[in-house]
């Protein structure tokens, strides 16, 4: 009992170092619990439902346990974690969309969309700009669109993107400007 105590006070590092060299399943358990929610949240904002994302972040963990090795502490772990998590779930994409074609706006959802005359509120404005935005989001770059989440949703900075794709600030800024350009371009074509 003592000893779940002292490896729930350890640092991620330590608590890598020792599932590295052990493969305990009960310190891995420990890192699981204390990042799941973030993966998870990570995993969510790449899929179209919370079953996917769950399945997505099941899949992390796995792919975690078995890579957790390469960590070599060059950043904080969560960083690291961070990086992976986004990494896996840009692939997973990336493999989804070579599966299938990518679908746009079918005739039949903008069916709704009628000549009558019907009131609308701002909120449903509101919500309409969000919609396309989200249908924008999808139909972007996966690469482009991880680092859009991570400088808007995440508020990484520069110097955080940069430390966690291990990529120059230039590259950084080249790839925001081009990952913007490419979001307002397929915003204004929805």
């Amino acid at each position: 009992m003592e000893q779940a105590k002292i490896d729930k006070n350890l640092t991620d590092e330590d608590l890598v170092g020792r599932i590295v060299k052990t493969n305990n399943t009960h310190l891995f358990a420990i890192l699981y619990d204390r990042y799941a929610d973030v993966v998870y949240n990570k995993c969510l904002s790449f899929s179209k439902s919370t079953e996917e994302a769950q399945d997505l972040t099941h899949d992390v963990f796995v792919h975690l346990f078995v890579k957790l090795r390469t960590f070599k502490g060059k950043s904080k772990f969560s960083t690291w974690l961070y990086s992976f998590t986004y990494n896996f779930c840009v692939n997973y994409v990336q493999r989804e969309l070579k599966k299938r074609k990518e679908k746009f706006i079918s005739s039949e959802e903008m069916g709704h969309f009628s000549g009558e005359s019907v009131e609308i509120s701002d909120e449903d404005i509101f919500d309409l700009k969000s919609d396309k935005l989200e249908k924008a989001l999808k139909l972007i770059d996966p690469d482009a669109k991880m680092i859009l989440l991570m400088k808007y949703q995440d508020d990484f900075s520069i110097k955080e993107i940069k430390e966690s794709l291990d990529i120059g600030e230039s590259a950084v800024k080249m790839r925001l400007s081009r990952a913007k350009s490419r979001l307002i371009e397929i915003y204004k074509n929805l």
